[in-house]
């Protein structure tokens, strides 16, 4: 047998293999079986993450204080008691991309995701003077060191914002509680969303600057745009325990919305999920579990040359 056929055999033999495994519920406990001997499916019990400033280690002082006393865990806190109309956090990591983030005044923290990774990031923080002028408050850099690198992809954040007590990780738990996979977990959410889930052309009309997506009222009034879409998605996601990016930017000159997540068995699937006006694509109802970067998964998602990257959250 020549070796490029033997080849082509072993990788026929390992892809079944992983196949089995991932459907008889082998894998991470907190998102299917532990290995005690249920081979059913996995565990659609949602594990929700919860963010906290405990006040080890601080940046600023009142009004805008930054807690970063876990930011092995992927987040900071931030809150603004003060007397203007809102504030702003500025976040730079090693991507050199400066995410920016909004606050109105209030007596509870509110988590911020550090997405690049390891290594520094520059925070800072500013206090609205008037109309769009900011004062300068602080600035500093810190260093980070994550205990995973899919721990900001699964804490609740300021625009995946959910709790243990959210619809919509009772609504996931649900809908995937006959889920074999991770990956069939992913699917069954999709296609929950699509056939419940209308987009709102007048809500898409009228939003304002800042808008921020609140999942429950997605899901409850069943209507969105495109960021609620991927906010809900995400959040539904995140609550089972499979980390997932949301992430904004453009094809060509259209703005889009799409969605990558972790499966264990795959690795990243990029842009798994796509959010473009009231158009859903990229997610094949027959996709099965296949290798990291096989020639199925990259005919199906495409030219990801095409895409331009503006944030993650």
């Amino acid at each position: 047998m020549k070796p490029k056929y033997i080849l082509k055999y072993l990788f026929t033999v390992v892809l079944i293999f992983i196949l089995f495994f991932s459907i008889s519920g082998c894998s991470r406990s907190g998102s299917s079986n532990s290995g005690t001997g249920d081979l059913s499916a996995r565990s659609g019990t949602p594990n929700v993450l919860i963010p906290k400033a405990d006040n080890l280690s601080i940046i600023g002082s009142d009004p805008l204080i930054i807690d970063t006393s876990h930011t092995d865990q992927g987040y900071i806190m931030a809150k603004y008691n003060g007397n203007a109309s809102k504030a702003s956090v500025q976040i730079t990591g090693t991507d050199n991309i400066t995410y920016k983030y909004f606050f109105n005044p209030s007596d509870t923290f509110v988590s911020l995701p550090l997405t690049s990774g390891d290594g520094p990031y520059t925070i800072q923080g500013y206090e609205n003077i008037t109309g769009s002028q900011y004062a300068v408050l602080f600035k500093e850099t810190i260093q980070v060191s994550l205990a995973s690198e899919f721990l900001p992809f699964l804490y609740p954040n300021q625009y995946v914002s959910f709790t243990s007590d959210s619809l919509a990780v009772h609504t996931a738990s649900e809908i995937v509680k006959d889920a074999v996979s991770d990956l069939d977990a992913v699917k069954k959410i999709y296609h929950y969303i699509i056939k419940n889930i209308h987009y709102d052309s007048q809500k898409a009309q009228s939003v304002s600057i800042g808008y921020l997506p609140d999942v429950d009222t997605t899901l409850t009034t069943k209507s969105g745009i495109c960021f609620d879409y991927a906010a809900l998605t995400a959040a539904m996601l995140r609550s089972q325990s499979i980390p997932t990016k949301l992430e904004i930017g453009y094809a060509g000159d259209v703005y889009h919305a799409w969605i990558s997540v972790y499966i264990k068995e795959i690795g990243w699937i990029d842009k798994l999920i796509e959010f473009t006006g009231d158009a859903w694509t990229r997610m094949d109802p027959t996709f099965a579990s296949n290798n990291d970067n096989s020639k199925q998964i990259l005919n199906y998602i495409g030219d990801g040359s095409n895409y331009s990257l503006q944030y993650t959250r």
